[in-house]
């Protein structure tokens, strides 16, 4: 009886330990995702509604531009036509432009183009590219590399000029693009902002060495280098296996997820500080939803060892979805705008960000690439 006994306690043992290191079943991350887009559509009815913090800001800012991101990923994986019509009305409503026009340098301001083009592959209206393309015409046609000197500045233009290289079957984008990433990693700061050490990333020269975190260690801000590998991860989605430098995107890629892999927090989160869990450490959304994209996506394009990975998506994606995400779809442990683990501090679960847009298109990425694991 006691041997009985304890079989059976060892099979239930065994069940609830498969069960934790599986993922969800399909239709409950998608049902996650489609929570937290509904609350988001429902608090934002009119794509045009201009975003007023300490200021008014248009809606084609990168904040929303990343939400869009987010909302085209789950189109893709769940085409509903209201997803679709919410992305249309936004560019037309922008008459398919940006911020302060055609002439911005600013990758912030070219965000909104991602969107612009995926719409445009949807349905080839001419208007839809027509200034995305003219503003980055202009960056392929001028010597200037270094206007990407803050590393968010990656994800927010670079697949721009991925998707218009493949769109128009040209490498002008593609070189272009390579140039402003290279100087981003080896010339800003004192020698770049990739730390090749340490794999990982400063947010821009103000924190590069000398400047260290409260414990002496280096500042890797967990949003900023989210971005890095979200950027990687879209443009090797995007560009053919036979462009310029694919072999150097999938070097960083692979360096990056060495490194996080081993500062995952035993929740699934990462801190906002990598390498300084005790300043403002605790669970944060949008680097966490970033990184499990990316690993993600990884896993489903055989780049990424699924033994090694899968089990930090499963954990990753379970707090994002289970201890970030609320009932009524609002996502919680978002970090607000801004530069360094210290903004918009303290980040919990029902602190309300300054902007609750880009939060939700990390999560909407993490979900679409998880839900697509085999």
């Amino acid at each position: 009886m006691k041997r009985l006994i304890l079989f059976s306690l060892l099979v239930i043992n065994s069940h609830f330990l498969i069960n934790a290191q599986s993922l969800p079943p399909r239709d409950e991350i998608l049902r996650k995702m489609i929570l937290a887009n509904d609350y988001f559509m429902a608090k934002w009815p009119d794509v045009g509604k201009t975003i007023i913090t300490n200021r008014e800001r248009p809606s084609n800012i990168w904040t929303r531009g990343v939400y869009y991101e987010g909302l085209m990923a789950l189109h893709q994986i769940f085409p509903r036509e209201a997803y679709y019509d919410y992305a249309v009305n936004w560019g037309k409503f922008h008459n398919w432009g940006m911020r302060i026009g055609n002439t911005t340098r600013n990758a912030d301001d070219q965000c909104c183009g991602q969107t612009y083009i995926d719409l445009y592959n949807v349905d080839s209206q001419p208007e839809r590219i027509r200034n995305i393309k003219i503003c980055m015409d202009m960056l392929v046609n001028t010597p200037q590399n270094d206007d990407w000197w803050w590393i968010d500045a990656i994800q927010m233009a670079m697949p721009v000029f991925a998707k218009l290289g493949v769109l128009f079957n040209d490498t002008r984008y593609f070189d272009k693009m390579y140039d402003m990433y290279a100087y981003t990693r080896n010339k800003h700061g004192d020698n770049g902002l990739f730390n090749e050490q340490d794999g990982l990333w400063w947010r821009d020269a103000d924190f590069d060495p000398p400047y260290t975190e409260p414990n002496g260690e280096d500042c890797y801000w967990s949003r900023g280098n989210g971005w890095v590998f979200a950027a990687l991860a879209r443009v090797l989605d995007i560009i053919p296996e036979n462009a310029p430098h694919r072999n150097e995107y999938i070097s960083d890629f692979k360096t990056m997820s060495k490194v996080l892999k081993e500062i995952q927090r035993e929740d699934g989160c990462w801190n906002v500080s990598l390498h300084d869990p005790g300043n403002y450490g605790g669970k944060e959304s949008t680097g966490t939803s970033l990184f499990v994209y990316g690993m993600a996506w990884g896993i489903n394009q055989g780049i990424l060892n699924s033994d090694e990975y899968l089990p930090l998506i499963i954990k990753g994606w379970n707090a994002l979805a289970n201890d970030c995400l609320h009932e009524d779809g609002f996502l919680g442990y978002t970090q607000s705008t801004g530069k360094q683990p210290g903004e918009g501090q303290p980040v919990t679960y029902n602190s309300m960000p300054d902007f609750e847009d880009f939060g939700l298109g990390c999560f909407l990425l993490a979900g679409s690439e998880v839900y697509k694991i085999k």
